[in-house]
């Protein structure tokens, strides 16, 4: 009997571990975003919207991501930023020129390459096909709003879930959107923690597989 206690504390430990994991680790969706740049040679250079502060349905609520200054690290897009197809990280189809933030809504300059999966993008882009964007995120901070209730700043009304400081990193051209509803389940690719997390969920279900019998 205090194996079986030991393994139910266990498994409810790795059970609140992986829905934290899962909450902070985010992808979103946003269409009819993207538009042209005028001007010579910015031909394959489009501005496109890839955030805003719109309430959004995931599987644990309605989520807010804060636009206000100094809540979103845009050091990875600026730095090393690349736009890909599908969320695929084999896949870039092309550069981030620049990002900013107005009108609580995050943008984007991007500027398509030139090969021949990037032109076959770039060419549904130009011409109306593709008009989804999606970003993956990391969130560091929450605010956790209750019913009824008022966030910190006055500006949200609950149930809701204010991410406070959070991390884009990848921009993505989408053909069909992901569910927001369900747990993310994707990594961050090549990352040594989700080995580590990809171990908890193994146990977590060897022990749920142990106590059922």
């Amino acid at each position: 009997m205090q194996v079986i206690r030991m393994l139910r504390a266990q498994t409810e430990q790795m059970e609140d571990r992986e829905a934290a994991k899962e909450k902070d680790k985010g992808i979103r969706e946003l269409t009819g975003t993207i538009r042209t740049m005028e001007g010579e040679g910015k031909e394959r250079t489009f501005q496109l919207s890839f955030s805003s502060e719109e309430p959004y349905d995931r599987w644990f609520g309605a989520e807010i991501l804060d636009h206000s200054e100094g809540c979103i690290n845009m050091e990875r897009l600026s730095t090393i930023g690349v736009v890909l197809y599908n969320h695929k990280r084999d896949d870039v189809i092309g550069r981030i020129d620049r990002v900013w933030v107005e009108g609580n809504r995050g943008y984007a300059e991007i500027t398509f390459d030139s090969d021949d999966l990037s032109e076959k993008i770039y060419q549904k882009v130009k011409g109306g096909t593709l008009k989804g964007v999606s970003v993956g995120y990391l969130v560091d901070s929450w605010e956790e709003v209750l019913p009824n209730k008022q966030s910190a700043d006055g500006r949200f009304t609950g149930p809701c879930s204010i991410a406070r400081r959070w991390t884009p990193y990848e921009i993505s051209i989408v053909s069909v959107p992901a569910d927001p509803t369900v747990g993310v389940g994707r990594s961050i690719h090549g990352s040594a923690s989700d080995d580590v997390y990809e171990t908890y969920v193994r146990q977590l279900q060897y022990n749920k597989n142990f106590l059922k019998q």
